[in-house]
């Protein structure tokens, strides 16, 4: 498939990989190739960048490098911390509270639990209509916590509609009642300033491939001075990672997923209101050139509670999925790439309670650094004129 003229706005499902990541990468694909649980200088050269790429990415969020544990990704640090804490001869209770827009990879490990006896509670959010849409209510969070509440887990920025949840005060509750917290930062980590000690989370995943990162590399924090947070590994088979993670370490990709957070945590402040800027002119270009279109998520203005990336809109009364096929030129997802394969419209949007002709039609658009205002430009002119088509069809014309 010809990409050259595609223009790519579905950041959030995964980002290219920045030339200057992949500059740092490439020796240890070839000359510093070495095992680092060798004991000889290629695993000790081969361990040494693991252990600077460990304390680097540490520092990126205010940890200490031996809270940091590498997995292939997002989905295994989310299923690291739930089961690991679940499973683990110190967990107290049965009950587990979450939120019902949490990414499929802590929704369907909570569904596991579920099966295996253990209640699982999924908070609300605010509705559709209203500025804050989809933000946690604190107070029916801290009421929904029990004595046999053994873990919390709260995304803290939405991968389909960018809501930012308040995960100091979350983490605070959490933390006055002794309960482990976990939260999926995998679309925070790199857009947003973290420092994970005034955040009161006992764990935390992330992975590399959303911040220019290579594929198949991601972490999770692990809180060491909650003496009670003791997890069981899911992989057994050598002991490595502090014995939570076995197997061979991904070397260039660890190397890589340093480089990218210094990358993004060096340009954060300018590219951040770069990207504001850029989702703003796209969603008044498309209010100005098609008209009915619905914003989803928090209001544009309430900088504090939406990424600066992210714009999730419906086209009313269509199917995003159609109006994507007939825009073929546009990079674009009608909610979570990890809920491509599975038939019907988005459960975030679902949970914003929006009505059946807004349902259906939600796409969402993640810009990113290499996005551009031409870039933009050419988004609007695709999108009206595959609006324009299937409102013709369907008999519906175009509505200012």
């Amino acid at each position: 498939m010809q990409m050259n003229n595609l223009v790519y706005l579905d950041y959030h499902a995964t980002t290219p990989v920045d030339p200057r990541v992949l500059e740092a990468m490439l020796p240890y694909f070839s000359n510093r190739f070495g095992n680092p649980a060798s004991l000889h200088g290629y695993g000790a050269a081969a361990k040494e960048a693991v252990e600077e790429a460990r304390a680097s990415i540490a520092h990126a969020i205010g940890v200490d490098p031996r809270e940091i544990i590498f997995t292939s990704g997002a989905t295994e640090s989310n299923n690291l911390a739930i089961f690991g804490v679940t499973q683990s001869p110190r967990c107290r209770g049965k009950h587990v509270v979450s939120v019902a827009t949490e990414h499929r990879a802590v929704l369907d490990p909570l569904k596991r639990l579920a099966q295996k006896g253990f209640e699982i509670t999924l908070l609300p959010v605010r509705p559709w209509n209203e500025a804050e849409a989809g933000l946690l209510d604190l107070e029916q969070f801290a009421a929904a916590l029990r004595t046999d509440t053994c873990l919390v887990s709260v995304m803290l920025a939405n991968n389909e509609i960018g809501v930012i949840q308040p995960i100091a005060e979350i983490g605070r509750l959490c933390s006055e009642r002794g309960i482990p917290f976990h939260c999926d930062a995998t679309q925070a980590v790199g857009k947003l300033p973290i420092r994970l000690k005034e955040l009161n989370v006992d764990l935390m995943s992330f992975s590399a491939h959303k911040l220019y990162g290579p594929k198949g590399i991601g972490g999770l924090y692990v809180r060491q001075s909650n003496r009670q947070l003791r997890l069981e590994p899911l992989i057994w088979g050598g002991g490595h990672e502090n014995g939570l993670r076995s197997g061979t370490l991904n070397v260039p990709a660890i190397v890589g997923f340093a480089r990218a957070i210094e990358i993004c945590l060096a340009e954060l402040p300018h590219e951040a209101e770069r990207l504001r800027r850029l989702r703003d002119l796209f969603f008044r270009k498309l209010w100005q050139e098609i008209g009915d279109v619905h914003l989803n998520g928090p209001a544009l203005d309430r900088t504090e509670l939406r990424l600066a990336n992210n714009l999730n809109v419906s086209f009313p009364y269509l199917e995003a999925e159609s109006l994507l096929l007939s825009a073929p030129d546009l990079a674009a997802s009608p909610g979570s790439a990890c809920s491509s394969s599975t038939p019907g419209p988005s459960h975030v949007l679902q949970a914003l309670g929006l009505p059946e002709h807004l349902l259906r039609g939600g796409i969402r658009f993640g810009l990113g650094r290499f996005t551009t205002e031409d870039d933009i430009d050419k988004a609007v002119g695709i999108l009206w004129e595959a609006v324009r088509r299937l409102r013709a069809f369907a008999g519906l014309g175009m509505r200012k």
